[in-house]
Order: structure tokens, then C-alpha cells, then sequence
């Protein structure tokens, strides 16, 4: 009789304690769950960056990578100076080679010819990776190519870090969406629309930074000069020849200039010298005009009804 007495007892008081549980589980468990994606969240993502590397990274054991089965991501810039006969018709032509490989004008800097100068445009252009180098070719023939440089950065690693992080974020978004439909209280559905609101924003700016590693990668960025060969910088000389050449040149420049400058300054001669002579000719039709007017005597003053005396000898004179 006492063990059935102490077995009931037992019973009602497991029955109690779990009454218990089980309503302070029901408040903390949408709690506990947020908790858990959290950490779940933070695993995934760590988890899924470390497959990315050790998939980027060349295999330690032994064996041999092929290097095409690792898809590579690299950023293409470049410079390209060109020297053409007219850069007008040159920027036309340079902009239809661009656009017929499937590449894009993002600036377009033009100068116009003007004395002394043949004219220049500068180009940013975007062109399709796999079209660089046959592009840089077609260009070459616009005219005479003067310097290409090529600058090429690898972001395999960035972008494989980006993909595991967008993808441990959505998965992680779909986990607390799902929880949304399950919330009974507002307090749990604040926190939960916090959370998803977070984790969007965050996903939304790595697919951000994502899509612009795929255009960098998917299309190479050129600038190029076309430049007049008026404006072409000029080759030193290296033998005796090319020296004779360059002096001779120098001489007709000189002489050509001093043509230029006799032409500028006859015009003002010309009429310097006519006021100078204007200003001699005065200067001389005055010291004239003085010279006569010293040169001439002085005549004394007659006087009127003076009696006339005669003298004896000019009496006896007459």
C-alpha cells in the first residue's frame, strides 16, 4: 500500500514540473530559435567561405591542378596612344570598332584643331574581356601606335568571399521568414522583422558589390589617346644624319619665325617712319622760317618835313 502511495505521489509531481516547463518553453522558444539562427547563420557563413578558399586554392597532396578548371577572375585596365592623321575621323572609326564587339563609350574628351595644333580626343572605353586584345589590334591600324599598357588585377578570392556571404545570408533570411509565419506575439514579430530587415540590407549591398566585380571582369576598361601628328612628340636625333636633318630643320624653323616676326613689325615700322619723317619736316620748315627772319636789315625810320640844306661844294658842283 505505501509503494503504490509513494508511485502516485511521484507521478503527480512529474506531472506538475512538466506543466511547468512546458509553458516557460512556449514564451522563450521563438527566442531561443532567433538565438540559434543567429549562431546557425554565423557557422554557415564562416563554413561556406572556408569551401570557397580551400575550391580557389591549389590542392596540397600531391596532385596537379589544371589551371583551366579553376575559373579565374581578373580586372583589365589600360592605356593606348595612338597617332593618326585627323583625330576627328579617328574617334568616329575608334567608336564603331568599340560598339561592334559589344562595348560601350563611358567619356569622350575631343579638342579641336586650331593653328599650330592638328586637334586630339581622349577616349574611356569599355570593352568585352574576351575582345581586348583583338580591339587593341584594330586600333593599331588607325594609325601609328605610340605606347600600350596593360594592368591586370586577379579577384578570384573577393569574389568567391562575396558569393558565400550572399549565400549564407539568404539562407538565413529564409529561415527567419519562415519563423515570421509562426510568430503569436508582437514582441517576437518585431524582432523577427528587425532581423530579416538587417539581413536584407546587408544582402542587398554585397549582391551590390558583387555585380560590380562581374562588370569590371566581364568588361575591360581602355583609355585611348588619338593624338594629330602636328602634336606628336618629336624623336631625337641618334646618328649624324638624323642630326644634320634636325639642324637644318631647326634653321628653316628659325628663319620661318623670323619671317614672321618682320611681317608682324613692318606694319608699325611703316608707321613709325611716317610720323618721323612728319616730325622732321616740321623741325626744318621752323629752323627755316627762323634762319630768314635774322637774315633780313632793319630800316631806319625816314623823317617827314625835314628842311633840305645844301652845301657850298654841291653848289659848285652844279
Amino acid at each position: 500500500m505505501r509503494r503504490t502511495l509513494t508511485i502516485t505521489t511521484a507521478l503527480a509531481l512529474s506531472a506538475l514540473a512538466l506543466a511547468g516547463c512546458s509553458a516557460g518553453m512556449g514564451e522563450s522558444s521563438t527566442n531561443e530559435s532567433i538565438e540559434y539562427l543567429e549562431g546557425d547563420f554565423e557557422d554557415s557563413r564562416a563554413a561556406t567561405s572556408d569551401d570557397a578558399q580551400a575550391q580557389s586554392a591549389p590542392a596540397t597532396d600531391g596532385a596537379l591542378v589544371n589551371e583551366s578548371d579553376i575559373s579565374r577572375e581578373v580586372i583589365t585596365t589600360g592605356y593606348m596612344s595612338v597617332i593618326v592623321e585627323t583625330p576627328e575621323d579617328a574617334t568616329a572609326e575608334a567608336i564603331r570598332i568599340t560598339e561592334s564587339v559589344g562595348g560601350r563609350v563611358d567619356g569622350r574628351n575631343e579638342y579641336a584643331a586650331s593653328e599650330g595644333s592638328g586637334g586630339s580626343s581622349t577616349l574611356t572605353l569599355r570593352i568585352p574581356a574576351s575582345e581586348l586584345t583583338a580591339t587593341l589590334d584594330k586600333f593599331k591600324d588607325l594609325g601609328e601606335a605610340q605606347e600600350v599598357s596593360l594592368n591586370a588585377v586577379d579577384v578570384t578570392m573577393q569574389s568567391r568571399d562575396l558569393e558565400a556571404r550572399i549565400a549564407a545570408l539568404e539562407a538565413s533570411v529564409d529561415r527567419l521568414l519562415a519563423l515570421l509565419t509562426t510568430a503569436e506575439d508582437t514582441d517576437t514579430l518585431i524582432q523577427l522583422e528587425t532581423a530579416i530587415s538587417s539581413r536584407q540590407g546587408e544582402l542587398e549591398s554585397l549582391k551590390s558589390q558583387k555585380r560590380y566585380f562581374d562588370d569590371q571582369v566581364a568588361m575591360s576598361t581602355l583609355t585611348l589617346s588619338l593624338v594629330s601628328e602636328a602634336e606628336a612628340p618629336s624623336v631625337e636625333p641618334s646618328n649624324f644624319f638624323d642630326g644634320l636633318g634636325a639642324g637644318w630643320a631647326a634653321l628653316v624653323a628659325f628663319f620661318s619665325g623670323l619671317l614672321v616676326l618682320v611681317g608682324v613689325l613692318l606694319p608699325w615700322i611703316v608707321f613709325l617712319a611716317i610720323v618721323a619723317a612728319i616730325i622732321v619736316m616740321i623741325i626744318r620748315f621752323a629752323l627755316r622760317s627762323r634762319r630768314v627772319t635774322s637774315a633780313a636789315p632793319a630800316a631806319p625810320p625816314a623823317e617827314t618835313g625835314a628842311a633840305t640844306t645844301t652845301t657850298p661844294e654841291e653848289s659848285t658842283a652844279d
